[in-house]
């Protein structure tokens, strides 16, 4: 069952361990206590907004949620109390900011979280249904249709939600605003009989391996939920907590499995102190006398073994370097001469008359001008 309850100041609710807990803060209720419009007789539509938290600290326990969709929307608590704050009172501060206005109101709610008898339900389900928010999915009736279809499958004597959880607490992503996309919500609910053989069709071969190929399995029940409730029977959870599940497991000793070394002994404080001195010689010195030796023997190479030109001039024969002098001396009178010698001035260096004026124009070179450099042809300016 789920325990549903309006706000009011100071309000004392009494949930039970490991049943869904809801309760709704309604906006109409902190209307009354701001300021009304300036105009009489409007409607006040004020934004509202809530922030929760436990008293004395900044956040909410860790089993108590909350969520508003828009500030003109009710927020809602909700969560699945546990069995360790049974007998301990959780006061929760609600403080409402009016959005318009600026004004705050705060009231207390007061959670005395009681035992239940048959906590917890030995069968547990947990169905994921794609076509639903968690604030839809948390409203009374919805949640009533749910059960009560869950019931007409399973039959069980005692059927209660344990907990609801929007799929983006559990990684999902945000949809997309196409085509009215919801977020999806997990339910999980418990009951007191073993799973019927509907639900059991999930572990078919058949249905595990089209869940595997990404498509929709077959089950017998799904037309029974399908007009309201589209669920996804590939992440469908069956836990049997009947079945005790033994922490201890024999080790089988095998490959890739160390033998035990017994209890494990850090080394003693007093450690003997080790000598780095031959590790010095082998990285540093012995490395570092090599390259001095290769370097000493390139250097006698390259500077003590040179080879002059007087060297050169003995080891060649006489009419080589004869011959080699008279052609240096005749290079050297060819150019001689021809810094000397006269070249007929080009057509376009000549005077021309002015194409204006009509007087002569001198030529673009002087008397004085060096002709032995002078090119054959001349820049038009």
């Amino acid at each position: 069952y789920t325990i549903l309850s309006k706000v009011h100041s100071d309000r004392n609710v009494y949930p039970s361990a490991g049943v869904l807990f809801v309760h709704v803060l309604e906006r109409e209720y902190f209307k009354g206590e701001f300021p009304p419009y300036p105009k009489p007789g409007e409607i006040s539509n004020d934004p509202i907004t809530f922030n929760t938290n436990l008293m004395g600290y900044p956040d909410r326990p860790g089993w108590l949620r909350y969520i508003q969709r828009t500030p003109y929307s009710d927020g809602v608590l909700y969560g699945s109390p546990t069995l360790e704050n049974v007998g301990k009172p959780t006061i929760i501060e609600i403080t409402a900011y009016n959005r318009r206005t600026f004004e705050t109101a705060r009231h207390n709610l007061i959670i005395n979280i009681m035992s239940a008898e048959d906590f917890p339900l030995p069968y547990q389900a947990e169905f994921f249904i794609r076509n639903m928010n968690v604030e839809e999915m948390l409203a009374s009736e919805v949640l009533g249709d749910f059960l009560g279809a869950v019931k007409n499958v399973w039959q069980p004597e005692r059927l209660n939600a344990i907990n609801i959880t929007s799929a983006l607490d559990r990684g999902g992503r945000v949809p997309l605003p196409i085509n009215d996309m919801k977020e999806g919500v997990y339910v999980m609910v418990g009951a007191d009989v073993p799973f019927s053989s509907c639900l059991r069709e999930v572990e078919n071969p058949q249905n595990q391996l089209r869940c595997s190929q990404e498509m929709e399995p077959l089950i017998t029940c799904d037309k029974k939920f399908r007009t309201q409730f589209h669920i996804d029977w590939c992440k469908i959870s069956l836990v049997d907590n009947t079945k005790q599940v033994s922490t201890f497991q024999e080790v089988i000793r095998g490959e890739g499995i160390l033998p035990d070394g017994g209890e494990y002994k850090p080394p003693s404080d007093t450690l003997k102190s080790r000598d780095y001195y031959s590790d010095f010689l082998i990285t540093l010195a012995v490395p570092s006398a090599v390259a001095l030796v290769l370097f000493l023997i390139l250097a006698y190479i390259m500077c003590c073994r040179r080879e002059g030109v007087e060297k050169r001039n003995m080891q060649t024969p006489d009419i080589q370097l004869v011959h080699h002098s008279a052609i240096q001396k005749s290079t050297k009178e060819l150019r001689d001469m021809s810094k000397n010698r006269e070249i007929a001035w080009p057509l376009s260096t000549l005077p021309v008359f002015h194409p204006v004026t009509g007087e002569i124009v001198p030529a673009l070179h002087a008397d004085t001008y060096d002709n032995t450099s002078m090119p054959l042809m001349q820049t038009q300016q």
